[in-house]
């Protein structure tokens, strides 16, 4: 059982129900506004969460995860996740700040300098969520590649050869990410204005990067970022993903209840690590959890149920939901501290309800059984317990 427990939440929107945009307290003319992310943000930062992630994709919110909709009862539209981190960073001080980037039609080159910059500007907090986008609709945004249509029931016996290639490039996409931020050596810059030198050239290095997907040749725009790394983490739900975090991420946050039992999904992850040869700091997990707390006179479970009226249908997802109070939900958080997580990524169904509920009344329920202490250290590396001095590869040694 790791020492302490860490807490993420996941922010999308007005929350991860579908009618919580239509809750009293949601501000629905607001949510594509700076105060209202900053709101959150400074919300999930007095209540010692350890990092918040942003949801993003490439394409409109659709009730089917594959193909689009018409619904006009449902938010749709959404602000740039890396750019909502970016106006967060000077508003905040310790929490880690870590956007979702889709990667199949995104530069590796563009991701790497943008987190790069994220790194420097939240004086290293950042990280990013490696996102793998399957959908037909998404690639016509961009007209470089086809992908063709599919629905779940495609999925069930594992991944066509043109899905599995789009993991096998965002494994070279955070491979590269990481090479670019090695690109500069910690001294590179010099700035001597007697010799005339801002840089030392030798410091510098292109990466040289050819592989199935694309090429870079380097180095990065960007100096190293302060934490020489900056997190890099990954939503898995089953065995490709799994493995596409074993080879390049810190941390996967995962789906009991969909993937399988949090037992069994903590072997399967450590399968996949084996199966990759994983070598040095062990992959990090945390359980993905969406939280209907009690809060406003009513139990969780009557939240949850009258959102389920206003929906007009029975609410799903594709990890465990909870409704009910702090201490019941603290007791199934410390049944998976018990199996060997590392953490808890909690999406609150309700943005503004759930969030203030989970700072609230979680939160202090889980430090008062010892599950959680917020945690200490600058940046997001050291509040995760992560080393901090990273070696750079390119560096003399």
């Amino acid at each position: 059982m790791p020492e302490n427990l860490h807490l993420a939440v996941a922010l999308d929107g007005a929350g991860w129900h579908p009618a919580a945009w239509r809750e009293p307290g949601s501000h629905p003319r607001e949510l594509f506004t700076p105060r209202y992310w900053a709101d959150l943000a400074r919300t999930a930062e007095q209540g010692g969460l350890d990092l918040l992630t942003v949801e993003d994709s490439l394409a409109l919110q659709s009730h089917d995860p594959f193909h689009a909709d018409e619904r006009l009862d449902e938010v749709r539209g959404r602000l740039d996740a890396l750019l909502v981190a970016s106006l967060l960073a000077p508003l905040t001080h310790r929490i880690g700040l870590v956007p979702t980037v889709t990667v199949t039609h995104t530069e590796p080159f563009h991701v790497s300098k943008a987190v790069a910059t994220l790194d420097h500007t939240s004086l290293g907090r950042a990280g990013w969520q490696v996102k793998v986008s399957g959908r037909a609709l998404e690639a016509e945004h961009f007209g470089r590649r086809q992908i063709a249509p599919v629905a779940a029931a495609d999925l069930t016996d594992g991944l066509p050869a043109a899905f599995a290639d789009l993991f096998d490039e965002a494994a070279d996409v955070v491979d590269v990410v990481r090479r670019l931020w090695d690109s500069w050596e910690d001294d590179a810059e010099i700035r001597d204005v007697e010799t005339r030198r801002f840089i030392d050239r030798d410091k510098v290095h292109t990466v040289d990067f050819e592989g199935r997907f694309f090429s870079v040749r380097g180095p990065s725009i960007v100096p190293r970022p302060p934490q020489g790394q900056p997190l890099v983490t990954a939503l898995a739900h089953r065995r490709e993903p799994y493995l596409l975090a074993a080879r390049g991420a810190d941390l996967v946050f995962v789906t009991p209840g969909f993937a399988g039992t949090a037992a069994e999904i903590l072997t399967d992850i450590a399968q996949a690590s084996s199966d990759v040869g994983r070598t040095g700091e062990p992959l990090q997990v945390y359980a993905d959890l969406v939280v209907f707390l009690d809060a406003g006179g009513e139990t969780g479970q009557e939240r949850r149920s009258r959102l389920e009226g206003v929906a007009g249908e029975a609410y799903t997802s594709d990890t465990t939901v909870f409704a009910g109070s702090a201490a019941e939900a603290a007791d199934l958080i410390g049944s998976w501290a018990e199996l060997g997580y590392h953490g808890v990524r909690l999406r609150p169904a309700v943005a503004t309800d759930d969030l203030t509920a989970i700072v609230d009344d979680l939160v202090p329920e889980l430090t008062r059984r010892g599950l959680h202490r917020e945690s200490a250290g600058a940046t997001l590396r050291e509040r995760l317990g992560l080393p901090t001095t990273v070696p750079n590869r390119y560096a003399a040694v």
